[in-house]
């Protein structure tokens, strides 16, 4: 089987500073590259970038929130990427955060189940015919039609997915799965409910390529390549109750609740404390470049297609610590 690594962005290098990073990861036999929506910047507008700067890495969104972008503007956007890319991209979309879409959008957040199911259904349409009429339990288009002619009637779309009603859906409509902040025992747990989905869609499991989002620090020594992972791993346990609670259920309730309640404290040094090596180990990939790669591999054994690094950096120094990151856990 062939032996495939994915490069993830949620911030930190800049726009072009990605585009450079992706070049190098295509040179290095990377099997894709992701960038996330959050605060990084516009994941459609630096993939477009990527797009014309390399020639056979695939190129994702990791992922594209459905609520905070219409259903016509999700699909003219990957559209517009996979003609760019001439045919090298996912479409990643999920249903972000509660504590995301509302404060940070001033967009409702409801129904997720339901409107990812229905953005797919919706986004598939208007790809395949050009033109979209759609009345949901979560939106409705009257109507809408593409005044040009897509590279591809069908783009691969991959869902986010944490806990298992996602995850079930994602067997019976999607073409892959983004999990994120697995542990050895993830991929099982998620194949299970994958197949779940893909019998009620009368369909072969394994048609859902299997992914992960993973932390990623790479350093002279453990000790130091854990504490890169360190301050990342308590924000997201801090700010996003569905990623603590996901912490708490691979077994580490006491660091997932002392994280918690430090965060809410506002005493970030507390979280980052919290935060302790046996949970980084379970969920990340941190270490000397040997360690990572070794770590890589069992992910792929443990039933990941494709493991993707997502390293956590922030200020001037990013773009390098991005390099070191791709140059170290380069597949091959």
């Amino acid at each position: 089987m062939t032996e495939r690594t994915g490069i993830g962005f949620s911030g930190g290098p800049t726009a072009r500073e990605i585009v450079d990073c992706v070049r190098l990861a295509e040179t290095l036999g990377y099997d894709s590259a992701w960038v996330a929506e959050g605060h990084g910047g516009d994941q459609f507008a630096i993939l477009s970038a990527c797009a014309t700067a390399t020639s056979t890495i695939k190129l994702g969104t990791s992922i594209t929130s459905v609520f905070v972008r219409t259903v016509p503007t999700i699909a003219m956007a990957a559209m517009t990427v996979d003609d760019l890319s001439q045919g090298r991209f996912i479409l990643g979309v999920g249903s972000s955060h509660k504590v995301q879409v509302g404060p940070e959008h001033g967009v409702t957040y409801a129904k997720p189940l339901a409107r990812v199911r229905e953005t797919v259904e919706a986004v598939r349409q208007l790809v395949h015919t050009g033109s979209l009429q759609y009345q949901g339990e979560t939106f409705t288009i009257e109507s809408f039609d593409l005044w040009y002619t897509p590279y591809r009637n069908k783009i691969p779309i991959y869902l986010a997915a944490v806990f298992p009603k996602m995850t079930t859906l994602c067997g019976e409509i999607a073409d892959g799965i983004i999990l994120t902040r697995s542990t050895l025992e993830t991929a099982a747990k998620a194949r299970t409910h994958i197949a779940e989905g893909a019998a009620l869609a009368d369909r072969s499991p394994e048609q859902v390529a299997v992914t992960t989002l993973l932390p990623t620090a790479v350093a002279d020594t453990t000790a130091e390549a854990r504490d890169h992972i360190r301050p990342g791993l308590a924000l997201y346990a801090g700010f996003f109750p569905r990623y603590n609670r996901l912490l708490a259920e691979h077994g580490f309730e006491g660091e997932a609740a002392d994280i918690a309640r430090a965060w809410s404290d506002g005493d970030r040094s507390a979280a980052v404390n919290a935060v302790s090596d046996q949970l980084i180990d379970a969920t990340s990939i941190a270490g000397t470049p040997d360690y990572c790669r070794e770590r890589l591999a069992a992910y792929r054994q443990s039933g990941i297609d494709t493991p993707i690094i997502s390293p956590f950096a922030r200020g001037p120094g990013a773009k390098q610590i991005f390099e070191a990151a791709i140059r170290a856990c380069a597949p091959g």
